[in-house]
């Protein structure tokens, strides 16, 4: 989707202009992919722009960069805070928050810890994403992919930096050149992992089924939150190795993520799923996350950071 320019970017605790974003084409992070980032959702609700788990979201980029012996020079606190100054600043919501921590401009070569830590703050306007994500139409189209996704002991699933989506980008651009929306990664062990920058669910006679952190998943904030949904509405779940058939004959699959938010899935590999039409449960479980960011239902786990009106001294200022 299109970037849709914004009058700022928050940069090392100060606001920029956005075309003054830029960075030395010898910066660590260009030739070795050292960064570590985000992706949030500030939603639109009738009390005003309110941002979806921001302090979690800021915990796993601190736990990334820490994974990426990075130190931050900033703390969890603080980047929630410009995160709100940020959408405040620019008056644009709902929209799509992108953090990111990379190594800058300091030695060539492979070693990354002499090269100072660049911290970048951006949002613009976003809408859906697979075409799906507010819950409209019966769900897309995905496959197998034939790239396995990252192995143990390689690079850590846990830590969202830019490196892995490498994987994901393979991943993403085999499906999209053989017809699909989406592509599902297998993991070292041909078990179900997660799709290209989603997490997975699988239902099947009722039950939640999903694939524990071994299975090379990347701890989703909105997978996070279908399970405690999940929970509360009664349904059983189980985390455990998905083998690949299990997508053939379940009666209902679906992706979770940022961006993703909840995505019905229609067919795996030309296989229809279920029906082929939107599941009951994955429809409940999209009433209750939707109408919890839309401010139609109270917020009940205190997921909603809203940005106040009341100016505030950016971070660093």
């Amino acid at each position: 989707m299109a970037i849709e320019k914004t009058e700022k970017i928050w940069h090392n605790g100060k606001f920029i202009a956005w075309d003054d974003a830029t960075l030395h084409v010898m910066s660590h992070v260009v030739h070795y992919g050292s960064s570590v980032f985000e992706g949030i959702r500030c939603y639109a609700l009738p009390s005003g722009p309110a941002i979806f788990r921001a302090t979690e979201h800021m915990q796993r980029l601190v736990d990334s960069a820490r994974i990426y012996r990075t130190d931050l020079p900033f703390t969890r606190d603080e980047l929630v805070g410009a995160m709100i100054d940020l959408v405040r600043q620019n008056g644009v919501w709902p929209c799509y928050i992108r953090p990111i921590a990379f190594r800058g401009y300091g030695e060539a070569g492979v070693n990354p810890l002499n090269c100072p830590v660049e911290v970048f703050m951006i949002n613009f306007s976003w809408g859906k994403y697979l075409g799906h994500g507010s819950g409209e139409g019966e769900g897309v189209d995905v496959c197998i992919s034939s790239w396995t996704r990252i192995a143990p002991n390689t690079l850590p699933a846990m830590a969202k930096a830019g490196a892995n989506y490498m994987n994901s980008q393979l991943i993403k651009m085999e499906a999209m050149a053989n017809g699909y929306s989406e592509g599902i990664a297998l993991d070292v062990n041909g078990y179900v992992s997660e799709g290209s920058g989603e997490n997975l669910f699988v239902v099947r006679n009722g039950v939640l089924h999903t694939a524990p952190m071994g299975n090379s998943v990347l701890p989703g904030i909105t997978r996070d939150s279908v399970l405690q949904i999940a929970r509360d509405l009664g349904i059983k779940i189980v985390e455990q190795q998905i083998p690949r058939e299990s997508l053939y004959i379940a009666d209902e699959v679906f992706f979770t993520g940022t961006a993703a938010e909840i995505t019905p899935i229609r067919s795996v590999d030309k296989i229809t799923v279920g029906t082929g039409k939107l599941g009951p449960m994955t429809k409940s479980l999209q009433a209750e996350f939707f109408g919890i960011v839309r401010g139609e239902k109270p917020d009940r786990y205190h997921w909603l950071t809203p940005v106040p009106v009341a100016a505030r001294q950016p971070v660093g200022v």
